[in-house]
């Protein structure tokens, strides 16, 4: 680790002595913890508790780490050590695995496998020897997230022979919904893929967006490096990469281009609006679609922006909206599958009662309006903004149930939108099964792609693969 990621995560190897003994050895990463959190003895002077949420406990473990009475020196593992050996047998782990150490905040975090040599090897062999029907058209998914695409691709007729993610709750979203063919790793830690007609998935878009600092030397704006060693490998028929639409002007685009061209692929790329193809929200995605044989196109949109009819699109069905999204929806959240809400303040309350449908920050009294937002006299026209009914939604980010990030007010309810409402405006089923915490479940919405899009892509890809290439016997 080095850089930003060293100050928020540290890898640990495991070795044979560590199993032996259930130790977890923190030589060399003492500077990880706060000075308080080292105690000398439990009765006298215990250091401040750390809180571990350790990958397959139900608790968390609060521990501090202990120090050598005469020299004062921190001694290289937890106090507590019982949990080590259960984490240990949960995860399999072997000798030349390795786990980590990721920090949350100051004196809490999390304990997860990393590098687990043999289950990467066990799920490529599981991907190799499926029992897939030969008819069926295959895709690899990286970046997967909790399977927006995926999910696209399974309706459209694909069966996903691998699934790789770093996000291990995304994982568990992706195994109770798409495949159990899934890789819990970085991406640069799997060695060979399967055999598969389409490479797809989204690399990490940070380093591009406009929300972010658009850092050139941003090491997430190099995994899209990965992606394409995947497709030189693989020599898929088609490679779908889908991103943010700065992507597109960025200097890595370029790059792509000519890696592509090299590999002996034809690129169609664009800008396309989610609402054109059936989702209730206005996301904007760019995409690549290569072909190794004939020419690639995009699919065309099926429905269009009722308010700029013309000659060109009569026949396309008007943009969904957030009504016919949510509108079912009771108005107060049930608690049920992720119909789940806030607990705001008073204050919160009153500033959601007094934005208007359509309204955002500056319909606020006065009285009601933060100092920050009172020195910030321009832009920001959808912050604590409220959606309309007759309208598709705004982009779904991360933090879509904090209204003070986005136009994410529910359009009659004082409250934001809920988990399960910005599932369906994503255009995932009402039913779809996600796994982890409240703020895991959330990131997972967020950077989802669109499964209805994805549909139309998928769906568009499987065209031009039937018309163009004669599948080997």
């Amino acid at each position: 680790m080095s850089g930003q990621a060293g100050h928020r995560k540290r890898l640990i190897s495991v070795t044979a002595a560590n199993l032996r003994s259930k130790h977890l050895y923190l030589t060399g990463h003492f500077d990880f913890f706060p000075a308080d959190c080292f105690g000398r003895s439990i009765s006298a002077e215990p250091g401040k508790l750390l809180r571990l949420d350790v990958d397959g406990l139900n608790d968390p473990i609060w521990t501090d780490i202990p120090t050598d009475a005469d020299s004062g020196s921190p001694r290289a593992f937890f106090r507590k050590r019982t949990w080590v050996g259960q984490f240990y047998a949960k995860h399999n782990l072997r000798p030349g695995d390795s786990v980590c150490l990721e920090k949350i905040g100051p004196y809490h975090f999390r304990v997860k496998p990393y590098e687990q040599k043999h289950y990467v090897s066990s799920v490529l062999r599981n991907a190799s020897e499926s029992t897939l029907s030969k008819s069926s058209f295959r895709v690899i998914e990286l970046f997967a997230g909790c399977g927006g695409l995926a999910l696209g691709f399974k309706a459209a007729g694909f069966d996903t022979v691998l699934a790789n993610e770093w996000d291990a709750a995304a994982c568990k979203t992706i195994e109770a919904n798409i495949t159990d063919r899934v890789m819990n790793c970085p991406i640069q830690q799997i060695v060979d893929f399967p055999e598969a007609d389409v490479v797809a998935g989204g690399p990490p878009c940070q380093g591009f967006s406009n929300l972010g600092e658009r850092v050139p030397k941003d090491p997430r704006n190099q995994l899209w490096r990965q992606f394409f060693r995947c497709v030189e490998q693989v020599n898929p028929r088609a490679f779908l990469l889908e991103n943010v639409p700065p992507l597109l002007k960025s200097a890595e685009y370029l790059e792509m281009i000519a890696m592509s061209k090299r590999l002996g692929y034809t690129v169609e790329s664009a800008v396309l609006n989610s609402a054109d193809y059936g989702v209730p929200q206005t996301r904007k995605r760019a995409i690549l679609l290569g072909m190794r044989d004939g020419e690639p196109t995009l699919p065309m949109a099926t429905h269009g922006d009722p308010t700029r009819r013309s000659l060109l699109t009569t026949d396309l069905i008007p943009w969904l909206t957030v009504r016919d999204a949510i509108g079912h929806l009771p108005l107060i959240p049930t608690g049920e599958n992720w119909h789940i809400g806030r607990n705001p303040t008073e204050m919160s309350l009153r500033r959601y009662h007094c934005i208007p449908p359509g309204g955002n920050r500056w319909d606020l009294p006065d009285e009601l309006m933060p100092d920050c937002w009172k020195r910030k006299l321009s832009g920001g026209t959808d912050l604590f903004g409220r959606l309309w009914w007759n309208r598709p939604s705004v982009t779904i980010r991360t933090e879509f149930y904090k209204p003070e990030k986005g136009r994410y007010l529910h359009p009659s309810a004082d409250r934001p939108i809920t988990h399960l409402e910005a599932s369906l405006l994503q255009s995932f089923p009402e039913n779809y099964d996600y796994r982890g915490s409240k703020i895991q479940v959330g990131v997972q919405i967020g950077n989802a792609v669109p499964p209805r899009l994805a549909t139309a892509l998928a769906v568009h890809i499987r065209e031009l693969i039937s018309a163009g290439i004669r599948r080997p016997c």
